[in-house]
């Protein structure tokens, strides 16, 4: 492994441990060439590989089933090529979301994906499909990538994709790597589509006695044409008040000609150029997924308030996209007597729910992905990518 990676390997400890499970080894790649001397190393001794960036998201997914080398990717990181003239940036995948908004800053874009872990890597967004408020207005993180270049189970190299907005070749490749928790192969570099940095930026608040009251504005502003780049709800539970904040950007005078629209819709409400404190961040230690019809999202609101009433549970999400987060400090007997009612109140709504992230004791016996269309169709991809199941094994859907 030592000669795969000349920057550095060494034996796994404790405090290399993947939700529970500590390695064998740790190797330190700094390119994409000794990503991939590696995992034909890994391959030639039936070693699972799982890749680490800044090991922000390593207690998401269900534990993987084993866990013999880390491939720590925090050595691959900066920005390899920005054509700020055609909106396009390519980025290693140890790059955090911080310090490529840095770079991208001097020429006035940016990626428009929220930090909602902080110390997030490019890497590590992708390989969870981790979307905040923007989803709205940009789009998801499936939605933004170009290209990738990604290195297979068996260290072959793969590129696809382009660095030209208009050409979507390969394009379904990005999508299919987004969400697949590292599963399919190791991302090492992504092109991305970039977006100028509004110059102005104003959050528009009001608060609610709950969803029922909340409803009739939610969809107005879906339905309005003040095109808002978010629309959020946060409620501590059981019985505070919903808030609903509402993002618009633009030229200053526009913006705020829209923000006093967007105020009026919501039956008056607080307009500021700083963001509420509960924006863009997961509320638990413990946190679910669930996800809605639009016009049912008030309807789970209300479903999952009342299902976890006396756990001190929070709920936050984009009412404008249907994706919320149950987030509480619950042990393994709470969490598993809520997940049914939360699969219930979801499945009413349209939707799903998924235990997104828990400590490993109390996931343990938990089907935390619940059932998936088109598990099979999954399996088959995982097979033609990972045939010798190598890679963060068991991790994702269906044991995939």
């Amino acid at each position: 492994m030592e000669r795969a990676c000349p920057a550095g390997a060494r034996l796994g400890t404790g405090a290399d441990a993947l939700d529970g499970s500590a390695p064998h080894f740790v190797a330190y790649p700094t390119s994409t060439a000794e990503v991939a001397a590696a995992m034909r190393v890994a391959a030639s001794h039936g070693l699972a590989v799982v890749a680490r960036g800044a090991g922000t998201k390593q207690d998401w997914g269900a534990p993987p089933e084993r866990v013999d080398l880390v491939l720590d990717l925090a050595q691959m990181a900066g920005v390899t090529e920005h054509v700020s003239g055609d909106l396009v940036a390519s980025v290693k995948a140890g790059t955090t979301l911080a310090a490529l908004s840095e770079v991208l800053a001097g020429a006035a874009q940016w990626l428009p994906v929220d930090e909602v872990v902080p110390g997030s890597t490019i890497g590590g967004v992708v390989a969870t499909g981790l979307s905040g408020p923007l989803r709205y207005g940009y789009g998801a993180v499936r939605d933004l990538p170009l290209g990738l270049t990604l290195v297979r189970a068996d260290g072959a190299v793969v590129r696809a994709g382009s660095k030209v907005v208009k050409n979507v070749a390969g394009y379904d490749l990005a999508k299919l790597f987004t969400g697949s928790y590292g599963t399919l192969g190791v991302m090492t570099e992504l092109t991305f589509k970039l977006a100028p940095v509004p110059p102005c930026r104003l959050f528009v608040t009001a608060s609610y006695q709950g969803p029922a009251e909340a409803a009739p504005a939610i969809s107005a502003l879906v339905r309005s044409q003040a095109a808002p780049a978010a629309i959020e709800l946060d409620r501590a539970l059981p019985e505070a008040p919903l808030e609903v904040s509402v993002l618009v950007e633009g030229r200053p005078r526009p913006a705020e000609q829209r923000a006093a629209q967007v105020a009026a819709l919501m039956g008056g409400a607080e307009v500021s150029p700083l963001a509420p404190p509960w924006w863009a961040s997961l509320p638990g230690p413990a946190t679910f997924k669930l996800t809605a019809a639009l016009s049912r999202v008030p309807a789970l609101v209300d479903a999952a308030s009342k299902a976890s009433a006396d756990l001190q549970a929070r709920l936050w999400g984009s009412a404008g996209a249907g994706v919320l987060y149950l987030g509480l400090p619950a042990g393994p007997a709470e969490l598993a007597a809520l997940l049914p009612k939360l699969r219930e109140a979801a499945a009413q709504a349209q939707g799903y729910a998924t235990l997104l992230r828990a400590p490993r004791a109390s996931k343990a016996g938990l089907d935390i992905w619940g059932p998936v269309p088109g598990i099979e169709l999954m399996r088959r991809v995982k097979e033609r990518f990972d045939p010798t199941r190598s890679l963060a094994p068991g991790r994702f859907v269906g044991g995939i």
